[in-house]
């Protein structure tokens, strides 16, 4: 009962206003149908002609005859007709009467649900009079039809209003609760088919919005702790360099202040880079592309560093819709990764798995822990959790990676590698979506 209140008021005006609707509907057809039976009724030619062709043919009869040939037609035609005086007629109470009939020969009267015509035999005081008999109205089996009619269709009506009517409620409460910062909560599966579309579009705002904050907490933190630890550094160093008397080690503070700069420069960098990718998605510029030529330009890039880059190239080039600038930063990074937690070794596949493409990048590190598995591709999550600078990073390439495949329709994951370490691996659709 407590729910009908609630939802009474919006759900009953919308009710009331689509039955009203309908009843005036049917109010107008009532006047066309009753504008259309007093035309009938003012009218009836077929009675004023019958009327005059009788008037016609006892004329043709002597005076005294005109009571037995009107007696006839009567009979013959099945009609209620009778021949009176007109000073009977105004005796009845039917005003003007003698007028009437001397300006038309014929006058329709009608009296409540009886109608009669009155003739006047021309140079006589003789009525011709048909009826009374009753006025035409509406058949009683169309009227059931349409009262039929109109009830079926108020309930269908609140049939069709009452699901919505609750859906809505039940989303406006949602909608209430989840603008209070309550972002776990996700509108119910509706129980009319016309407001899936607007609970779906709902549900999936509200986990956009609580993506959006959770990542927004994700990176405060991360920001906090990260930027944290150089500066206090910076600082310990600035107090020591003050009072360090030997020129050693002023030199070693120094450089240790310049090398924390270095490291929130980098930061500040690759933060900037994360928060472009995060934006909306960028106009991609797809093209087919040879992975061999962009796995061999990685490499390339790479070759200086102290570490053993392979590829081992398929037999069949693969060649693939992608945007090639995206997708060589994502690859960076995934190399970058595998040198920076590996041992030296780094080997680089390519491959085609039904309708898509798959580079895999894998190391002979230590491998991926399992309980890290589900973060290790979102922002400032590291398998390094000591979070030094020997290694390097901020947690931010391998988040980096998972955007871009998102935008090419793909994903990203990590295998065991045949060299003992991690595998990563990148795989996006070969023609584009």
């Amino acid at each position: 009962m407590k729910t009908f209140v609630k939802i009474g008021r919006s759900f009953l005006s919308l009710y009331f206003l689509i039955t009203l609707t309908f009843i005036v509907a049917s109010w107008l057809l009532d006047e066309v149908w009753n504008s259309y039976m007093e035309q009938d009724i003012e009218s009836y030619t077929g009675y004023k002609t019958m009327l005059h062709a009788i008037g016609d043919y006892v004329t043709n009869h002597p005076q005294e005859e005109w009571q037995q040939v009107v007696e006839n037609a009567a009979t013959r035609y099945h009609l209620p007709l009778s021949l009176v005086k007109i000073s009977d007629i105004e005796s009845q109470g039917i005003a003007g009467e003698r007028r009437l009939l001397g300006a038309g020969n014929t006058y329709v009267y009608i009296e409540k649900d009886t109608v009669s015509l009155h003739h006047l035999i021309a140079g006589s005081e003789f009525v011709i009079t048909l009826g009374p008999t009753e006025m035409p109205t509406r058949p009683r089996a169309e009227t059931m039809v349409r009262v039929l009619v109109l009830i079926a269709l108020a309930v269908m009506i609140l049939v069709w209003l009452w699901p919505i009517s609750r859906d809505l409620h039940a989303l406006r409460k949602v909608t209430k609760e989840f603008g209070t910062e309550h972002f776990d909560v996700r509108a119910q599966k509706p129980k009319s088919i016309m407001m899936a579309g607007l609970v779906h579009g709902f549900n999936a705002m509200a986990e956009r919005i609580k993506d959006l904050v959770d990542a927004h907490k994700e990176l405060t933190t991360a920001m906090s702790h990260e930027l944290r630890t150089p500066l206090a550094r910076s600082k310990f160093a600035l107090q020591m360099l003050s009072h360090a008397s030997d020129e050693t080690k002023r030199q070693k503070y120094v450089k240790q202040i310049c090398g924390d700069i270095n490291e929130l420069e980098s930061l500040v960098n690759e933060l900037l880079e994360y928060a472009s990718l995060e934006d909306d998605k960028p106009k991609l510029n797809f093209g087919e592309h040879n992975l061999d030529d962009i796995i061999s330009r990685q490499i390339g890039l790479v070759g200086g560093q102290c570490v053993q880059v392979s590829y081992n190239a398929p037999d069949i080039p693969v060649i693939a819709d992608c945007d090639r600038l995206y997708i060589e930063r994502a690859l960076s990074n995934y190399i970058s990764n595998a040198i920076k937690y590996g041992d030296g070794l780094v080997v680089i596949s390519c491959e085609t798995k039904e309708q898509d493409c798959v580079i895999k990048v894998e190391d002979n590190g230590n491998g991926v822990d399992t309980c890290i598995e589900n973060t290790l591709f979102d922002a400032f999550s590291r398998a390094d959790d000591s979070r030094n600078k020997e290694t390097g990073g901020f947690g931010l390439g391998l988040a980096i990676v998972k955007r871009v495949l998102e935008w090419h329709g793909g994903r990203v994951y990590t295998e065991k590698s045949r060299l003992g370490g991690a595998c990563f691996v990148m795989q996006w659709p070969i023609k584009g979506q």
